[in-house]
């Protein structure tokens, strides 16, 4: 499968940056590794089809190099620079191949991780060295004249092959504080070789931010503008982002890290973080005019593709970043956006949302409602903060089930839903080996006058009841054939009360188009079931068109 085709043009928003400190560099280039570091994180398999999808959206958003891989290092990754060489048509972005310096005591004519660099076919490569004596002496078992030696002949070789090359010096921080000396020896090393960026690493991620400012200002000072400073930075102490800020003050250029944080361990600088705060908060241009925009989709799409669920409390990018539950707040918002925001959402591809809960005031449901399309008078606001105080009491959770929480709204407002009533429903739940089905619904409803009952069969409850209503009304309306469960969530609520405890359902559900959820309460599990169903397929009915 080739990767996405290229999505259409941001919408324009103006910046208002704020005025750069002199001592700050104007620009930073932004080094993405999700594909090969981020990759790194448990839990994260990436096919190459996956990889391309990736990268193209990397591209799409505009950062300056894109990390593939280690070309030779396994089927996948070949087969990933293979298909990237004929595949990919990156118009803001430059790919680079990843590998390491030759081997102790080898030579780099016939070193197999430098012929796959240049196999590789990329204009960049970046490799990666020692610049720890103690990682030369105890995990290479080599002299430190020869650790140097590695990174020099490995930088010459690629650089006279004419491919332009990073060096990055792993375990640099640490091996600075312990032996400066060497560690500045295997900088220079490969900087007099040719390294156009060289690339010093918080390998193990212990670092803090006085040191990293300290410590990079020291090597940009010793180098001037002969070679370019970059960080490869990593989130042990939760300081990957603060440490980037840090390095970047200290004179850095180019800061490397993954699209939310994804990495070995705790992962690494988080670049949907980075990337804002340079350019909003510091004023120095990271991505392409424009591109900035592109953030919170690229962000939420690239942990779709890895299969992980997106922080809703990541800065900038997550779904909580601009979301006001306070009555208070919400209430300071209606007046001016930014008196409980920091930046507009909008210069990130956010937006501002309005949850209701109990905690909600007029104001609140009022914004919600207008938000939604609804028209709330007086009576009507005070209603649904009455029912919504009574319902969440009673173990509803509106914030997570939006769905439910529009319809609470139309009715409040005079809307009676018109697609069905239910008059019964009955579930039976069968075991047997020969059974294709476990579970049967029988279902009565009124639609239009008319008194329908269809059975449905299922792998359980939900599943049962889903098809006895399509059985029923499907053919009224075909547009329900767009409607699909998307998740299906269980919680008890009171647990002291075992097997009798009241039980909230949530289901997940889309029609391709858009998403939804909806909620049930109930002591009967099926009864909180149906109850979450219903309001699901009602609302895709709502918003669904044939």
């Amino acid at each position: 499968m080739s990767p996405d085709p290229k999505s259409h043009e941001a919408p324009a928003v103006t910046l208002d940056l704020p005025a750069r400190d002199p001592g700050l560099p104007e620009s930073v280039e932004i080094y993405d590794t999700t594909l090969r570091d981020g990759a790194q994180l448990e839990g994260i398999s990436l096919t190459v089809d996956d990889k391309l999808r990736i990268a193209d959206e990397l591209d799409e958003l505009g950062v300056h190099f894109i990390e593939g891989g280690w070309p030779g290092a396994n089927p996948k990754d070949i087969e990933f620079f293979d298909r990237a060489a004929r595949e990919l048509r990156f118009e803001r972005s430059l790919l680079v191949a990843f590998g390491s310096t030759r081997r102790p005591r080898g030579k780099v004519d016939d070193d197999p991780t430098l012929r796959n660099l240049l196999a590789a076919g990329t204009s960049a490569v970046c490799i990666v060295g020692k610049s720890s004596d103690f990682h030369v002496t105890d995990t290479l078992k080599t002299t430190l004249d020869e650790g140097e030696a590695m990174v020099a002949d490995s930088v010459e070789f690629l650089h006279g092959n004419g491919v332009r090359e990073l060096f990055d010096a792993e375990h640099f921080f640490d091996g600075w504080k312990h032996n400066p000396e060497f560690s500045l020896r295997v900088l220079e090393a490969a900087a007099e070789q040719g390294a156009e960026t060289l690339v010093l690493c918080d390998t193990n991620g212990g670092s803090l931010p006085h040191e990293v400012e300290a410590i990079v200002r020291e090597i940009t000072a010793h180098f001037r503008d002969d070679v370019k400073i970059g960080v490869h930075l990593h989130d042990d102490t939760g300081c990957g982002v603060a440490n980037a800020l840090a390095a970047v003050r200290g004179g850095a250029v180019q800061v490397q890290g993954t699209m939310n944080g994804y990495g070995e361990r705790t992962g690494n600088c988080n670049l949907t973080t980075i990337i804002p705060n340079l350019t909003l908060k510091m004023g120095v241009r990271t991505l392409p005019e424009g591109r900035l925009v592109r953030l919170t989709p690229a962000a939420n799409r690239i942990a779709e593709i890895v299969n992980f669920t997106p922080d809703p409390q990541a800065p900038y990018v997550g779904s909580s970043a601009f979301a006001h539950k306070a009555g208070l707040h919400v209430s300071a918002i209606a007046r001016r956006k930014d008196a409980y925001e920091h930046v507009d959402p909008e210069s990130v591809g956010n937006g501002t949302r309005f949850v209701v809960s109990e905690m909600a005031g007029k104001a609140t449901i009022d914004l919600k409602a207008k938000e939604i399309g609804i028209d709330l008078d007086g009576p009507a606001l005070t209603s649904v903060i009455d029912e919504l105080k009574r319902l969440e009491h009673e173990g509803y959770h509106f914030e997570a089930a939006d769905g439910s929480l529009e319809l609470l709204m139309r009715r409040a407002a005079g809307w009676e839903q018109p697609y069905f009533q239910l008059e019964s429903y009955r579930v039976i739940v069968a075991e047997g080996e020969d059974l294709r089905h476990d579970t049967e619904a029988i279902v009565k409803l009124i639609v239009d006058g008319e008194r329908i009952g269809r059975i449905g069969e299922g792998n359980g409850p939900v599943n049962a009841l889903d098809d006895a209503v399509r059985a029923a009304i499907g053919s009224r309306y075909p547009q329900l054939a767009k409607v699909h469960l998307t998740d299906f969530k269980v919680r008890v609520l009171d647990t002291a009360k075992g097997t009798g405890a009241v039980t909230r359902v949530l289901i997940d559900s889309t029609n391709g188009r858009r998403s939804w959820s909806t909620i049930g309460v109930s002591e009967n599990i099926i009864q909180a079931a149906w109850q979450a169903l219903e309001d699901s397929l009602v609302f895709g009915l709502l918003h669904t068109e044939e």
